[in-house]
């Protein structure tokens, strides 16, 4: 998403009442016959072995030692659904500049509209000219990459992005007048728009066939990319109609009929085709902002599943809209609730959990929360957004984090303090605690070693909370620093079954 507060969502209803405008008319009536096994890829083949796994609730990567991912969301709403190689798009300077700030993930906003854009099945080579370009410089850096078939309100017609112009196909009685149009995230609400996602959900149309077309494209084309750690399947599923239940209760039967049904689909068809990237299924819309449950449930016989979720904390949008009874500290009961819940659902479906999306706000103290939440979870987590990118679901220019996203020198400074974190990249154990005091800068990290894994504890110092320098204490183990930040620790040869203590402070 963008505005990201989909969630807040009791306030919203009576502004659906009264922001209704009509819109432009689709560009195109109905898809081409749909032909989900014909792919166009002409990539050679590449070393697959740097690539994260689940092992159990974790991400871990070629040595068997845990990730833990701290980055951003890169999503282009507008055609042609990929960054230009410009400043104000992606160049290496941002990849050197993620790697600089210690940012190791993305997630990446590789569209079903830019995948296959004529022709259900059939794959744009150019567009993925176009990801592999940005994919080679965040490779270059070692930054972990999840593909994400990003959609907001399905597609241009309603003001947002997502699926190809053959994939917008107006339902009747609607198709009779204008589309009704509304602000993100309003209009999802429409009862068009509602209707065109059941739709979906149903394969009407063959639309459904159409997306899995497009993940087996993309899986061809990606299965051996270094540093991928993943397929994201459908950014924040619409229910449709029903959404009224979502909201209140969860919808279990959205989960039962529609949500559960498209993944298990969508997963056979990728796993026919790379058997060792992770899926990752992501909840329901309103999980991401109330406190409500969710309803997946496991895939017979798939042990590679990943719960892409997310966190937008309801007080945060109440208090930048003004209102009187938005109270931000009211976030940490949220957030830890949201944390729970997503540990406690990947644990149920088999899956690793990853914050996918957070923040969407200049809202340091907000961001402040969320971050050291997740620090207690052990979660890792990617925030939206490194750059606003002129976002077509997005009202103001709180989401990216540059006033000029041509200059990395406009970078919002406060913000970026409470992003940059010292924090554990890789973890050759078992991570048991980790904590990180973004105004003093104080880390502590604790650990189980795991003698099987060779390669040391990796973690990496923010360059921002230390000027005088900083200083390392270890428990159970040795610290050695090394180049770009980075220390590297090491159990003692008579110490491996107790725990590793690491903690980090100013002088």
């Amino acid at each position: 998403m963008s505005r990201r507060r989909t969630c807040s969502i009791g306030l919203v209803v009576a502004a659906l009442l009264v922001g209704i405008a009509p819109g432009a008319e689709a560009v195109r009536s109905g898809p081409p016959q749909a032909r989900t096994g014909v792919v166009v890829s002409t990539q050679t083949a590449l070393d697959p072995s740097v690539q994260l796994r689940r092992r159990g609730r974790w991400l871990v990567d070629q040595h068997g030692r845990v990730v833990i991912v701290h980055g951003f969301n890169l999503v282009w709403k507008r055609a042609p659904y990929a960054p230009p190689a410009t400043a104000a798009g992606f160049t290496a300077a941002d990849a050197r500049w993620l790697k600089r700030y210690g940012f190791n993930g993305v997630r990446l906003g590789t569209l079903w509209a830019g995948i296959t854009p004529e022709q259900a099945g059939v794959g744009d080579p150019g567009y993925r000219d176009r990801w592999q370009r940005v994919m080679d410089l965040l490779a270059g850096q070692g930054i972990w990459m999840q593909l994400d078939a990003h959609q907001d309100m399905w597609h241009e017609t309603y003001g947002g992005e997502g699926v190809p112009d053959w994939a917008m196909i107006r339902p009747a009685p609607y198709n009779l007048l204008p589309p009704v149009t509304a602000p993100f995230p309003l209009g999802y609400w429409t009862p068009e728009t509602s209707t065109v996602f059941d739709q979906f959900w149903a394969n009407k149309h063959g639309l459904l066939d159409g997306w899995v077309g497009a993940w087996e494209v993309a899986a061809r084309w990606w299965r051996a990319q270094p540093y991928l750690m993943g397929y994201d399947l459908i950014n924040e599923p619409w229910m449709g109609l029903e959404w009224p239940t979502c909201l209140t209760s969860g919808c279990k039967a959205s989960y039962v009929n529609e949500l559960q049904p498209a993944y298990e689909r969508a997963t056979a068809a990728i796993r026919a085709i790379d058997r060792r990237n992770v899926v990752w299924w992501e909840p329901q819309q309103f999980s991401g902002g109330q406190k409500i449950p969710t309803f997946l449930e496991p895939m017979a016989g798939e042990r590679k599943l990943g719960l892409s979720w997310h966190n937008y904390c309801p007080e945060v949008f109440l208090e930048s809209q003004g209102l009187p009874f938005g109270d931000v500290e009211k976030c940490w009961e949220f957030s830890r609730d949201r944390n729970a819940h997503a540990l406690e659902q990947s644990a149920h479906i088999n899956a690793v959990p990853m914050m996918s999306e957070w923040g969407a706000t200049d809202n340091v103290r907000a961001i402040e929360i969320d971050a050291a939440v997740a620090d207690e979870h052990l979660m890792g987590w990617l925030h939206w957004a490194y750059k606003r990118w002129d976002d077509p679901t997005t009202a103001d220019d709180a989401q990216g984090m540059f006033a000029d996203d041509a200059d990395l020198t406009t970078v919002k400074t406060e913000k970026l303090r409470r992003l940059v974190r010292t924090y554990a990249q890789a973890v050759a154990g078992v991570p048991k605690e980790m904590s990180f005091d973004a105004d003093t800068g104080d880390f502590r990290l604790r650990y189980r070693p795991d003698p099987r894994v060779t390669a040391p504890t990796e973690i990496f110092v923010s360059p921002l909370h230390y000027p005088s320098g900083y200083r390392i204490r270890v428990t159970g183990g040795t610290a050695v620093r090394q180049p770009g930040r980075m220390v590297h620790v090491t159990p003692t040869p008579d110490g491996t079954d107790g725990p590793v203590i690491v903690t980090i402070a100013g002088p």
